[in-house]
């Protein structure tokens, strides 16, 4: 089974040509910044994110073109494609790619206008996702 699933923001807004023809096909390109999970280095000398290229045809390419934007968090699901070809200097060139057969937004437009970008932390996330405990209902609770 060859399944990927991603969610990251767009670092550019996605690059679509038609292929000529009768019925041209849209293909849409861009590339998706995907957090790795795990401590972050605040120094800045270690990569925090990775940049995978994306690739899509047909109306999943004509949705990203009208709606998708730089910045945008959504999520994807597709395949990966590798590939190959010899650039000008004759050196054989490895392609990935993932070549999307679902894509949604993965956040409200308003949240991604609003934040520019960055993450919105709900204010349950703010303590962890926890909430705090009221005052005065300690021996209330069915653990100790």
């Amino acid at each position: 089974m060859n399944k990927a699933i991603l969610m990251g923001r767009l670092t550019r807004d996605p690059e679509t040509r038609y292929t000529q023809g009768a019925e041209p096909l849209a293909i849409a390109r861009w590339t998706l910044a995907v957090d790795r999970r795990g401590r972050r280095d605040t120094s800045g000398n270690e990569q925090n994110a990775d940049f995978i290229p994306c690739l899509a045809f047909g109306k999943q390419a004509e949705f990203a073109e009208k709606y998708f934007r730089q910045g945008f968090k959504i999520i994807v699901a597709g395949r990966i494609q590798t590939g190959s070809y010899t650039n000008k200097e004759g050196r054989k060139v490895y392609t990935t790619e993932i070549v999307i057969e679902e894509q949604d937004f993965a956040e409200s437009k308003h949240a991604s206008d609003n934040d520019n970008g960055s993450r919105l932390i709900p204010s349950s996330e703010k303590d962890g996702g926890f909430m705090s405990i009221p005052e005065g209902i300690e021996n209330d609770l069915p653990f100790k």
